[in-house]
């Protein structure tokens, strides 16, 4: 549920996110969070046709953009609620739960006949497996960090992702990329330094499980477009719709989400903490799950209504209202210094998008 963080098969539902074919799996999960970041989507990927028959409405672009933005910043700000404004200590709990809340939501429209997914078979699922162990790390350890990172911080750490998958790309797949996207991704690094340095509210362990993220991030993306070939083969129709991603990613977490939440030992911090009692508390984190799942039909509209190009690029700018967020709901400490380093990363990263989409129109 954590666009962006694996799109165009390297960036979900997010949250991927890292898009995979669709970061908006990953962003599902507030996992990020990133923002088309290898830019090769296209309206010609597998979309549920039936879901987009929607009413005639003017302007449906700005519509389906503005309904993206607001569920994907409200996902991560409200994530970083749970954890932080209610101090809530059961982060694998917390992704079990959107799980759960994903699975039944996809599964009653699909059972319902409104959105098309795949059969689930035996097959798809032992080829999509080690997919979605990386995906559950993923979704883990950004859970953890935005515990402990400011949402501003986070966003900029995020961006270390990038410059990872780009190097596995050329390293694995001999993708070539240009100067322009090795510069963008250079400044991203100094951003995300100077950024840490800077940073008043820093915290090693919520910063060591973010860079620890980051490779995870970058695994899933590169994996996912290794195995992307093999899973469509491995379904009945020969396509693999990002709605069918969600509910194999979340299916196959729920198992591994009880056996880590058993193995980190949180049953005992759910038996005694005071906010299961809380019906507010049930309601926030419900919230939370359906706020992911929304990322990816809004991603899918917007997508539907426009471009690769304006996709990205709302993606990226859309992390400039959101830092702005984090900063005054959760009254972050910060210095000129500190802000000045963000704002660089901000650009940095709509910097990448414009070359990275510069650089596949090009290849």
């Amino acid at each position: 549920m954590f666009r962006d963080q694996v799109r165009g098969y390297s960036s979900l539902g997010s949250p991927l996110r890292r898009e995979i074919g669709n970061r908006s799996i990953t962003r599902s999960f507030c996992i990020d969070d990133a923002d088309l970041e290898d830019g090769k989507a296209s309206k010609d990927k597998e979309m549920p046709s039936n879901f987009f028959k929607l009413p005639k409405i003017q302007n449906q672009a700005l519509l389906s953009g503005l309904a993206y933005c607001i569920s994907s910043c409200s996902m991560i700000l409200v994530n970083k609620y749970i954890l932080s404004g209610y101090g809530f200590n059961a982060g694998i709990f917390l992704m079990l739960y959107q799980n759960i809340v994903s699975v039944t939501i996809v599964s009653t429209l699909s059972l319902s006949g409104v959105v098309p997914t795949e059969p689930l078979t035996f097959k798809l699922i032992k080829v999509w497996l080690p997919v979605n162990i990386i995906f559950v790390g993923m979704l883990i350890t950004s859970m953890f960090s935005l515990k402990y990172i400011n949402v501003a911080m986070l966003t900029i750490l995020k961006n270390v992702a990038n410059v990872i998958t780009a190097s596995g790309e050329t390293y694995f797949f001999k993708k070539q990329h240009d100067k322009q996207v090795w510069i963008s991704l250079t400044l991203m690094i100094i951003s995300a330094i100077a950024g840490g340095i800077t940073d008043l509210s820093f915290h090693a362990v919520g910063y060591t499980w973010q860079i620890l993220n980051c490779f995870i991030t970058a695994s899933y993306s590169l994996t996912l477009r290794h195995v992307m070939d093999r899973a469509k083969q491995a379904t009945k129709s020969g396509n693999l719709n990002e709605l069918t991603m969600v509910l194999l990613n979340n299916i196959l977490s729920v198992p591994l989400g009880i056996i880590l939440v058993l193995g980190f030992n949180e049953v005992e911090y759910l038996l005694e903490t005071p906010l299961l009692r809380m019906p507010m508390f049930w309601l926030v984190i419900t919230a939370s799950g359906v706020l992911g799942l929304a990322i990816s039909f809004t991603s899918m509209w917007f997508l539907h209504q426009t471009s690769a190009t304006t996709y990205s690029l709302v993606g990226s700018l859309n992390k400039i209202p959101l830092s702005i967020a984090g900063i005054l709901l959760f009254k972050v400490r910060t210095s000129m210094e500190n802000s000045l380093s963000i704002l660089f990363g901000l650009l940095a990263g709509v910097f990448f998008a414009r070359a990275k989409l510069r650089n596949n129109s090009q290849s």
